[in-house]
């Protein structure tokens, strides 16, 4: 019986072990190792009513869109950088090898971003007041025939790859179109004004669109083409929302507000604001590193169009798990950061300098300003080309 009695006691005690050790596991947070590609100092700028995150789940969704994950499609991609020139109608073409200016084509009137198409396989450039877009094929870098299209302000796909869906700002309306001959298959009227950026929810379901000239954003169901609701950020007066980038643990959309000079926070699930992160001054646009383990701010340096140039423009990285800022990165002699990429091995972020009529190289190491290219009048959405990922889901390169 005693020995009985012993190995019951030895059991017990086993058992009680085991399941501390698991309870301990469960509760020990999960560890996340710094990137090296980010040029970050030790700094920590918490966002105003956001507490520090608990355990945040296992997930990257940028994970596909990582250093040298380049999909089949892309082959045979030359290395360029394409930026349109809204000011003079055209697209300035740059070899990043040399950092220089190797083409330069016509496309039509107040052309805005250069997009990546879902399938990889063509650049879109939206030529806005032309009411058309211009294919460019990445094999040679030429473009082609323009095609009918109304308002094209900005471009996505939805996460299925069945639309094009074509942001017409002026029109106040989404509309779905074939996502290869550029068709017109449905359109979407709006109410809020502005329609600017897009990102969706983790499970493609929900978009969510930031209307510049109302403060609003405007959730919409991706499936049945219908308006969900609206969320105000404040008056066309105090807010002017403008990129939009869902967080890679897919939790929270990171909303870059011009008028409030920082990044709104939005909880991708619930629809509602939750914090907010001041960044600088005309805070613009929103690009995760390609290891997602930061996102790059541009702020442009000022609060409207026609800003003058040299301005005190600048780079904020955030570091999106604790929802703070790592580092600044300034720019020597002031300037207008605007949109643009990372590049495939994420050393470099290329950005528009939109008043300054040129294009800044950052190496993402230390933050460094690296190049500065002079390109045509009023650059915007620049792409680099190829990127990591196997689909994108449009604007200048947003890879899953």
């Amino acid at each position: 019986m005693r020995v009985k009695e012993t190995i019951f006691f030895l059991g017990g005690i086993l058992l009680i072990t085991l399941v501390l050790v698991d309870v301990f596991k469960i509760k020990r947070p999960l560890s996340f190792t710094r990137s090296e590609a980010a040029g970050v100092k030790e700094t920590a700028t918490p966002a105003d009513g956001v507490k520090s995150p608990a355990t945040i789940p296992a997930i990257n969704i940028y994970a596909n869109a990582n250093t040298g994950m380049f999909s089949d499609a892309t082959k045979g991609a030359l290395p360029r950088v394409y930026v349109p020139n809204s000011g003079d109608g055209t697209v300035s073409v740059i070899d990043p090898s040399t950092y220089k200016v190797v083409d330069t084509f016509k496309t039509g009137t107040l052309p805005q971003h250069v997009v990546p198409s879902y399938d990889l396989k063509t650049l879109w450039v939206l030529n806005n007041e032309s009411n058309t877009v211009t294919p460019i094929n990445p094999a040679t870098a030429k473009p082609g025939k323009a095609i009918h299209v109304t308002d094209p302000y900005n471009l996505y796909f939805t996460p299925d790859g069945q639309f094009a869906i074509v942001v017409c700002e002026a029109h106040r309306q989404l509309e779905f179109h074939d996502p290869h001959t550029m068709k017109l298959v449905e359109i979407m009227p709006v109410k809020c004004k502005g329609l600017n950026h897009m990102d969706f929810t983790q499970d493609n379901r929900y978009g969510v669109v930031t209307c510049e000239f109302s403060g609003q954003l405007m959730k919409f169901d991706v499936v049945k083409h219908k308006v969900i609701g609206y969320l105000s950020l404040g008056t066309r007066k105090t807010s002017m929302p403008q990129d939009i980038r869902l967080s890679p643990d897919g939790l929270t959309f990171y909303v870059a507000d011009m008028l409030r000079d920082g990044v709104v926070l939005i909880d991708a699930g619930n629809f509602r604001e939750i914090g907010f992160i001041p960044t600088g001054i005309g805070t613009h646009a929103v690009y995760p590193s390609r290891d997602g383990k930061y996102f790059y701010v541009s702020n442009r340096g000022c609060h409207h169009l026609n800003c003058p140039p040299h301005g005190p423009g600048n780079i904020t990285v955030i570091d999106p798990k604790t929802q703070t800022i790592a580092t600044t990165w300034p720019i020597p002699g002031g300037g207008s950061p605007d949109m643009g990429n990372v590049n495939g091995n994420g050393t470099e972020l290329w950005l528009s300098g939109r008043y300054d009529s040129e294009v800044y190289v950052f190496n993402t190491a230390n933050g460094a300003l690296t190049h500065r290219i002079k390109v045509g009048d009023g650059p915007h959405g620049l792409t680099v080309w190829p990127q990591p990922g196997q689909f994108s889901l449009g604007h200048t390169g947003n890879m899953r």
